[in-house]
């Protein structure tokens, strides 16, 4: 039985294209399959987050990756958490900027603390608009609550926060049958690699407004 996942059957600019279709061609690998299977099966009970602060976490994604309501939403918080979970990291660290799972945290509480003074609530609980509002003044640093813990609000937005969802977020499948990306290319690779060529089982965008065509040919891949 395969793994549910949410397709791209009518809209955006790949109609009826499905990147999972790949799954058992020569695009990908065994190696890959196991990896986007196990990627699939990643859901939204937090390990790493306590239970409030996944709250806020998911608040937080649905604001920087607003999703398609004509599809099952991609758990990006859940593949946050599951990311710092499992010890992930990039590799690196900025300068006077904490670990990953610690950065979160302060976030976590220093927008809880500015919602609080602005508006009497947790972020979370505020409406869409309040939390745009607020995440703008993250990103710009005009946020400077003490419990930001000396750091820098845009450090934390552009380096921490904003990164880690847009990532996970575009790690996912469903986001790849989206903006039309096939997936890692092996064995199989890409051939046709200058400017406005498609091989024949990449994605077929819509062009010159025919959407019934993209979807003719997206069968196909």
């Amino acid at each position: 039985m395969r793994d549910p996942a949410p397709k791209n059957p009518t809209g955006g600019r790949y109609p009826g294209y499905d990147v999972l279709t790949k799954r058992d061609s020569p695009s990908w690998n065994a190696k890959t399959r196991e990896v986007i299977a196990h990627r699939l099966a990643i859901g939204s009970q937090p390990k790493f987050f306590t239970a409030d602060e996944f709250l806020t976490v998911t608040a937080i994604a649905e604001r920087i990756v607003p999703q398609p309501q004509d599809r099952l939403p991609i758990p990006v918080a859940g593949l946050v958490d599951h990311r710092l979970h499992s010890g992930k990291s990039d590799g690196f660290r900025r300068a006077g900027m904490p670990q990953e799972g610690d950065a979160w945290r302060v976030a976590i509480k220093a927008l809880d603390a500015e919602a609080a003074a602005a508006h009497g609530n947790s972020f979370r609980a505020l409406t869409e608009s309040d939390q745009n509002a607020l995440l703008a003044r993250m990103e710009k640093g005009d946020l400077k609550s003490a419990a930001w813990n000396g750091l820098r609000s845009d450090e934390l937005f552009t380096h921490r926060i904003a990164r880690d969802i847009v990532y996970a977020y575009y790690a996912h499948p469903s986001a790849w049958s989206e903006i039309g990306w096939g997936g890692p290319a092996s064995p199989r690779g890409y051939v046709r690699m200058d400017f406005n060529e498609r091989d024949p089982w990449e994605a077929a965008e819509i062009k010159d407004g025919d959407v019934e065509q993209a979807r003719r040919d997206n069968r196909r891949v």
